[in-house]
């Protein structure tokens, strides 16, 4: 069989020389592409990708190991994820037990640190300011060759990554995807879900963790990539001084020789669960990323449902079938996936949604695309991939992609590729690929019962209960678990506290002006090319919670100059990017575009504020989709758990108070499209309009474009006085049934009385995060860390910016773990209310906080919606500098007498939601 040239080969009189520069000692120049440049590690064969960026005081460090879910099969699938879990516990050198574990020490620097697992990879990650690099290179070096790997840290890591599991089995969508995947691959082992199988999650041995580990974790099978504000001379002498050490793997690392069969005719699954919408899925057999065909691929589900004026949107959305379709062209190492995905609107039929997926894709294959939709769809995956890559972590993610399917210098070479693909390209790719004997199809159809489920043969004589089969997952019960603080170093791991003379200040950067009536705010950076624009205005109805949805979302549905589609078209031609979006008491805007197309993303940004047409068949389509939106979020466990506990919290009428779905069917249904109008009427202006924009612009002209599109608008006022809510007594449990649900959502909380702007907020903020925000935390450093509870659990104050807000613990338990939570999660809230912090988790969470702020600005999006909010907040622009300083000012007994004040842990409300019959907890 005659194989297609791969774009690498395709593509390469793209590559740029090499760097003129000789490599350091130890390293050898590989090339450079575009602005990266590939060195090898003589001693170990660690590659290292370099891409220095000085937009931002930011730098990104990833390392990407060459093994994910491929590299499994029966029995350790999982393991790759599990290991990513792993990777946290700790070497002899860095572990929790002596206060110098990977997180400990991270978190109080502010880095933003994860890791994720795939199908082809494994990437571990850090963002944090430049001075910190050093650390973050000498835990990272650590844990390639130093893992500890201890079995008391995989069992209650286990149940930590069940969870997980359980809350992606929740979701339809996901539960389908793996389903689809499961039938379309035999042989491969994309055939295995990344996560795992439950029982190999429940009982992989360590022993054959800690063999996996040793098979594909050496620096000859990573690439380290480093991204953001660094000097490459200095960066590689760093990165020698730790890797070079670690020897070549002692064998060679497995490759995957296994090749899927060719399909031998269209495959079928379903998914019958509890659900609100259906879904239809319709999978093709694709070649990899690196073949010369992919990303005609991507052009071919641009045009088929990217956007208004897309195929599949026309036939399918816009006629109110569904309530979204979607194209994904899965970019992996070996043969893939295309995915088409459509949810259903209520009562639509899935054999008429498949039929017009069906037609959609023939028609494609018959008739060819037009020049124009090809035009279209390139810019829109041009713009969209430039406007993706902002900030360092950005870029690395979109590197790390590439690093998987094989040849990092996609990065570039991709989107070169996609400018280059032809109308006759698109139309060939469609018949090669997208083969109905080639295909799996896949239905999700909600049941009303969960049924019972049936025994597996030789199951008969194992427990039921999910908490029996499985060993504790910890060494003592929870009830024995020590209350208090995480073990923290006693002195920062860099000098990070008083760093922050050294900044460069933002606020001076900041331009404001009263421009065309409107407050807008102008801040110029170092990105390239890339703009984006946020903005809200208030509007507020308390007594219809669907006015501002309905209002937001006919903004993109035509204005007096330009239809629906005329708006799309223009926005598609240039990959721009305008979204409206509605809470209870504003109406925002987001918009994210290239610095050439200012004039015509302001001048129609204006258009859809000031004149929209509100076309009464567009209104019609829009009050079904939304309310599709709303029978979906029955099925939502953590939606339907935050909406019970606002309605326990807040009164009648008060903003945080949200509308259940029953109420806003029935809002929506009432509603009329003369009542938008005159929502529109009474809000929309630029009198409270505040419009913040960030990224590479220049002022004066931005401000020019801006006073010409806006000017003659009036209207618009500030947001009425609220009245706080009243202070709770003792609360009454509160539980939501939600069948068919392997995960439970908890809430418990309160109303916090206070406001962002209160001279309270910032301590009680401070002492909330030493309780639940990051893996040194209490309730995470417990409940999930040692006691392998839950995979999510978290403290926050919110909604507090307009008046007073939230003080609420969130967290998912399987249903078999739910008591053991609840009392684990009492137990460290009622420790954190009655004795406080300690001094050192006071000092350790001051640094992580003035960090974290520092690392949260590094992007345009990042900066614009810290600009934004600290208006809306009543802070002056100049806290966007100072807040580091003021949370140093801060002393021990103010955070801790702010627990006091203003929380109460015995009226707090509590809120379980899911299927209650599955928890002990809860039961009657």
């Amino acid at each position: 069989m005659k194989k297609t040239r791969p774009i690498f080969l395709l593509l390469a009189l793209l590559a740029t020389s090499h760097a003129a520069d000789a490599p350091p000692a130890g390293f050898k120049l590989v090339k450079t592409e575009g602005r990266i440049t590939e060195y090898t590690l003589e001693a170990n064969g660690l590659t290292v990708l370099l891409l220095p960026d000085h937009s931002a005081p930011a730098v990104t460090f990833m390392v990407t190991y060459r093994v994910g879910s491929r590299n499994e099969s029966y029995g350790t699938t999982g393991a790759t994820h599990i290991l990513e879990h792993l990777m946290f516990k700790g070497t002899a050198a860095h572990n929790k037990t002596d206060g110098t574990g990977f997180d400990q020490i991270l978190e109080r620097t502010g880095a933003e640190t994860n890791a994720t697992t795939w199908l082809d990879r494994t990437n571990y990650f850090e963002t944090t300011g430049p001075q910190d690099l050093p650390l973050v290179v000498e835990l990272e070096a650590d844990r390639m060759r130093n893992l500890r790997l201890l079995d008391e840290d995989r069992r209650p890591e286990m149940t930590v990554v069940r969870n997980e599991f359980e809350r992606g089995e929740n979701n339809p969508a996901s539960a389908l995807e793996t389903e689809i995947w499961s039938a379309a691959y035999i042989a491969h082992p994309y055939h295995h879900n990344t996560i795992g199988w439950r029982s190999d999650i429940e009982n992989v041995p360590i022993e054959k963790l800690r063999a996996f580990y040793d098979t594909y974790y050496w620096p000859d099978n990573a690439t380290v990539s480093v991204i953001g504000d660094f000097e490459p001379a200095a960066t590689l002498a760093l990165i020698a001084s730790r890797y070079a050490a670690i020897p070549r793997a002692p064998h060679p690392v497995p490759q995957v020789y296994t090749e899927e069969p060719r399909q031998s005719g269209p495959r079928r699954v379903t998914v019958q669960r509890p659900g609100e919408l259906p879904l239809v899925a319709i999978a093709h057999k694709i070649p990899p990323g690196t073949h010369a065909d992919f990303p005609g691929l991507q052009v071919l589900g641009s045009i088929l449902t990217d956007g208004r004026n897309s195929r599949l949107y026309q036939t399918l959305t816009d006629k109110n079938l569904t309530t979204a379709v979607t194209a994904n062209a899965s970019f992996n190492r070996d043969p893939s996936l295309h995915i088409l995905m459509a949810e259903l609107t209520p009562g639509t039929a899935t054999e008429k949604v498949e039929k017009l997926l069906i037609e959609g894709v023939e028609k494609v294959k018959k008739d060819g695309v037009t020049p124009a939709e090809t035009a279209s769809a390139i810019a829109r995956i041009t713009a969209a991939t430039a406007l993706a890559r902002d900030g360092s972590f950005a870029m690395a993610d979109a590197l790390n992609d590439c690093i998987a399917v094989g040849d990092w210098t996609l990065y570039d070479r991709l989107s070169a590729a996609v400018r280059a693909v032809t109308p006759a390209d698109v139309q060939r790719v469609a018949r090669t690929w997208l083969l109905a004997d080639q295909s799996t199809t896949g239905l999700f159809l909600p049941k009303d019962d969960a049924p019972a489920a049936e025994p597996a043969p030789g199951a008969a004589e194992k427990p039921a209960d999910i908490a029996a089969a499985v060993p504790a997952p910890a060494e003592k019960p929870a009830a024995e678990v020590t209350p208090g603080p995480v073990r923290l170093p006693k002195a920062p791991a860099t000098a990070t506290q008083g760093a922050e003379a050294a900044v460069s200040l933002l606020a001076p950067r900041i331009l404001r002006s009263r421009t065309a009536g409107l407050d807008l705010l102008v801040c110029p950076t170092g990105v390239q090319d890339v703009i984006t624009v946020t903005g809200s205005l208030p509007a507020f109805s308390p007594a219809n919670p669907a006015l501002g949805s309905l209002t937001a979302g006919m903004f993109e549905r035509g204005t007096k100059q330009h239809t629906a589609t005329q708006l799309a078209g223009l926005l598609d031609a240039v990959g721009a990017q305008i979204q409206f979006t509605a809470s209870r008491q504003t109406i925002d805007f987001s918009a994210k575009f290239l610095k050439k197309d200012t004039a015509l993303v302001i001048g129609l940004l204006a258009e859809q504020l000031r004149q929209p047409a509100f076309p009464a068949d567009e209104f019609a389509k829009l009050q079904t989709q939304l309310a599709a939106a709303t029978e979906s979020s029955r099925e939502d466990t953590d939606h339907q758990a935050a909406t019970a506990f606002s309605q326990a919290a807040f009164p009648a009428g008060h903003p945080n108070r949200r509308s259940t779905p029953d109420e806003t069917l029935a809002a929506l249904k009432k509603t009329t499209l003369a009542d938008v109008k005159t929502f529109h009427h009474d809000w929309c202006g630029p009198a409270a309009f505040t419009v913040v924009a960030v990224g590479d612009l220049d002022p004066a002209s931005f401000t020019a474009a801006v006073e010409k599109s806006f000017t003659g608008w009036t209207g618009g006022r500030p947001l009425p006085a609220v009245t706080p809510a009243p202070a709770l007594g003792a609360a009454t449990p509160v539980s939501v049934s939600i069948p068919g649900k392997e995960s439970l959502s908890v809430v418990m909380g309160q109303p916090s009385g206070l406001r962002a702007s209160d001279p309270d907020h910032l301590p009680l903020a401070l002492a909330t995060a030493a309780l639940g925000s990051g893996f040194t935390s209490r309730l995470i450093g417990h409940v999930r860390d040692t006691e392998g509870l839950t995979y999510g659990i978290a403290s926050r104050l919110a909604a507090d910016t307009f008046t007073d807000g939230q003080w609420a613990i969130r967290a998912t338990f399987a249903p078999a773990l739910l008591e053991k939570g609840l009392a684990s999660t009492r137990r460290e809230l009622t420790a954190w209310h009655q004795t406080g912090l300690t001094a050192d988790e006071f000092a350790y969470r001051q640094n992580a906080l003035a960090g974290a702020h520092r690392v949260s600005l590094a992007t345009t999006e990042g900066l614009a919606g810290a600009i934004l909010g600290t208006l809306q907040a009543g802070q002056p622009l100049t806290r966007l500098d100072t807040l580091p300083a003021e949370i140093h000012a801060l002393t021990l007994d103010q955070v801790n007498a702010a627990i006091k004040k203003h929380l109460d842990p015995e009226k707090m409300i509590q809120v379980i939601a899911g299927s209650l019959d599955k928890a002990p907890a809860i039961k009657k």
